[in-house]
């Protein structure tokens, strides 16, 4: 089963290149490489069999491909069997072969006669297809785009049988049901849908990314005492784009569950799964996940419900080349698709390039938790260094043969001068001497040039620099692009930016935010954004606390002094506001005490002498206060003599502002009193 199309234009397009092997035997491997060509391989004795190009192979490069079913072939009509009875001793062959292209139209090619078997073009896709299904049963074809729509197809009249709306967005995946009367689909989110009436079933969260393989994993369901209507309780498996979690599916006859029951966690993104199907509830279910690193991963696990944690790899198999010599290090060799074959014991693992790959059966053990397999794979297809030359001849020159140089005949060739300095060229030009040459110009001109090679390259695409000063970790690249403070240009760059340099910028972020505040107050900016992008991507990360523990920790220690240091900003505060409120009051009372001095001023010329004046002032007090009271007469109380005489005694206890102010009570004449003033300041 492949993992899709290889466009190499769109981030969220699945990686490798679209291939499959031939059903049931596995005789052959069909590769549609990025060149357009349709390779078709034997996998016993890894030979080319055929290939095919197609027309218009550059403008409707091969996006996806699919073998017909084994059953398919009997089912043929008349004009089946004829085509059979041409072709002696090919007849086991699996005949068609469909592939999907990035124009819209679907190719059917027969393996049998070598040559386009038909061409689905008329009322089907506008768009690019994205995965294509074979019926097991009718021979009809199931095909789905990025145009939203999935098509039905009946191949035998090239026309399309029925065509509906699949998604809001793209379909990037698809896959029957084991009964035939279900399909999957697949964009961000997977829906199951009934053939026959073409309606919903069920509805299933899906992935972050859009899902690039579907396939079921059981025929009949762990349960076997209720009556199996063909779908409940049966395990589908997903993998998307750039998510390194394979989810396990159940399908539920009620409605409320929605989630994945359980997930396999891989290295990279897969590329290319396989897988043995379980038929019953004790038989475990072997995987086989090509990750986009080059490695295999195999599974093996018994269906039976719920698992919270995600399942690692039981045995993880790599391929290296011999180290020759000492010095020279082995180098890994990606590994392109991996099936079971029919024994279930063995792997036909594809190895090596795209254009020359290697197949070949290796018996599994599943004892060990890792094999690497040396293979040397320089002999297989790289050319000599003789045949590479052979219709290169250089002509035999004779020692005695005298050979002519352009020129005057018997004078040599002129050697070609020194490019001058730019001085020169400005003094021949001032001595006026001869007029200097055009060589001399773009001589001088060179050397300009060359200065400015060294300079930063020159783009105004942001994603484009940072994904290159990540890759290279170039220091220069990386500050001109994290040192800009537009906050549109921060998360436009974090929009366009790829997603595997995702995690590479957030242990850039870490670095540089461990070091001068400044520079964290912008790499804070980059943060926010990368972190509210790309959350829904993180989430699916399975080892992502690890990478980012470092930030984590920095953000926390960070948080705790950050509570410490505001507490301490909220007392600075509270300090520097009531300094600058005193200080005020102070600056607004000024005024006031010199107005009162101002007033003073008669005051301090009656009290000349303080004892005299205070004597002076009793003394008044008390003519004034019996003039008064022959005034008043009647209306003045005896009480006013009492405390007349209470107010002397205290006079000489306390002072003379206990005297004033008992005085200042009797009489109201404190206002008019100047003394009265300058005691109470």
């Amino acid at each position: 089963m492949a993992a899709g199309g290889g466009g190499v234009v769109d981030p969220l397009s699945p990686a490798g290149v679209p291939c499959a092997f031939s059903p049931q035997s596995q005789a052959f491997f069909a590769l549609a490489s990025t060149d357009g060509h349709l390779r078709v391989w034997e996998t016993a004795n890894n030979r080319l069999h055929q290939e095919y190009v197609p027309s218009a192979h550059l403008s409707g490069t091969c996006t996806c491909l699919a073998w017909a079913p084994a059953r398919l072939q009997a089912k043929e009509g008349p004009q089946r069997k004829k085509r059979k009875s041409e072709a002696i001793g090919t007849s086991n062959q699996v005949d068609l072969l469909a592939l999907g292209t990035a124009v819209g139209s679907i190719l059917l090619y027969s393996t049998v006669k070598a040559e386009l078997h038909s061409k689905l073009i008329s009322g089907g896709h506008d768009n690019k297809v994205n995965c294509i299904q074979w019926h097991q049963d009718n021979g009809c074809l199931y095909s789905c785009s990025d145009d939203k729509h999935i098509v039905e197809w009946n191949t035998q009249t090239c026309k399309v049988k029925c065509k509906w709306k699949g998604d809001n967005s793209s379909v990037s995946s698809l896959c029957i049901s084991p009964d035939g009367k279900m399909l999957l689909s697949a964009g961000r989110t997977i829906k199951l849908w009934v053939l026959e009436t073409k309606e919903v079933y069920r509805h299933f969260t899906g992935h972050a990314t859009p899902v690039s393989s579907l396939t079921f994993t059981t025929i009949r369901p762990p349960n076997e005492s209720q009556p199996f209507d063909g779908i409940t309780g049966l395990y589908f498996l997903s993998g998307a784009v750039h998510d390194r979690l394979l989810n396990v599916w159940q399908v539920r006859s009620e409605n409320k569950e929605k989630n994945a029951v359980m997930s396999f966690t891989v290295t990279d993104e897969p590329i290319y799964i396989d897988l043995t199907l379980s038929e019953n509830k004790e038989e475990p279910v072997k995987l086989a996940v090509v990750c986009r690193d080059g490695q295999v991963h195999l599974f093996e696990h018994v269906l039976n419900g719920y698992c919270k944690k995600p399942l690692t790899s039981n045995c993880t198999i790599q391929i290296a080349t011999p180290g020759k010599g000492k010095k020279s290090t082995p180098k890994p060799i990606p590994v392109l698709a991996a099936g079971f074959c029919s024994d279930k014991m063995s792997l036909l693992l594809v190895y090596g390039s795209w254009f020359q790959p290697t197949i070949e059966r290796v018996a599994l053990n599943s004892k060990e938790p890792h094999m690497c397999l040396v293979r040397d794979i320089s002999n297989c297809w790289a050319p000599k260094l003789e045949t590479a030359i052979t219709k290169v001849r250089t002509p035999l020159i004779n020692s005695e043969a005298k050979v002519l140089v352009p020129g005057i005949p018997g004078h040599h060739a002129a050697i070609k001068p020194a490019p001058p300095q730019t001085g020169q060229v400005e003094s021949k030009r001032k001595l006026g001497e001869n007029e200097v040459s055009i060589e001399e110009r773009l001589g001088a001109l060179d050397i300009d040039t060359k200065k400015e090679k060294d300079e930063l390259p020159q783009t105004n695409s942001f994603p484009v620099l940072l994904t290159q000063g990540l890759e290279s970790n170039d220091f220069e690249i990386l500050n001109k692009v994290l040192q800009t403070k537009n906050l549109n240009l921060i998360k436009r760059t974090v929009l366009r930016m790829p997603l595997h340099a995702v995690i590479p910028l957030l242990q850039e972020l870490t670095k540089r935010l461990q070091g001068h505040p400044n520079s964290a107050v912008l790499m804070v900016q980059w943060l926010k954004c990368v972190l509210t992008v790309h959350a829904s991507y993180l989430s699916t990360l399975p080892d992502l606390v690890p990478q980012l523990g470092t930030l984590y920790q920095l953000m926390e220690s960070r948080v705790k002094t950050f509570q410490k240091l505001s507490h301490l900003h909220g007392k600075l505060i509270l300090l520097i506001t009531q300094v600058t409120a005193s200080e005020k009051a102070k600056g607004t009372t000024c005024p006031a005490q010199k107005a009162k001095l101002v007033y003073e001023e008669e005051s301090s010329e009656e009290e000349s002498d303080d004892e005299i004046a205070d004597k002076d002032s009793d003394d008044n007090w008390d003519e004034d206060e019996e003039e008064k009271e022959s005034e008043k007469g009647e209306d003045v109380d005896e009480e006013n003599e009492e405390e007349d005489e209470d107010t002397e005694e205290k006079d000489e206890e306390n002072g003379e502002d206990g005297d004033v102010a008992s005085e200042k009570e009797l009489n109201g004449d404190s206002d008019l009193d100047p003394e009265n003033e300058s005691e109470e300041e």
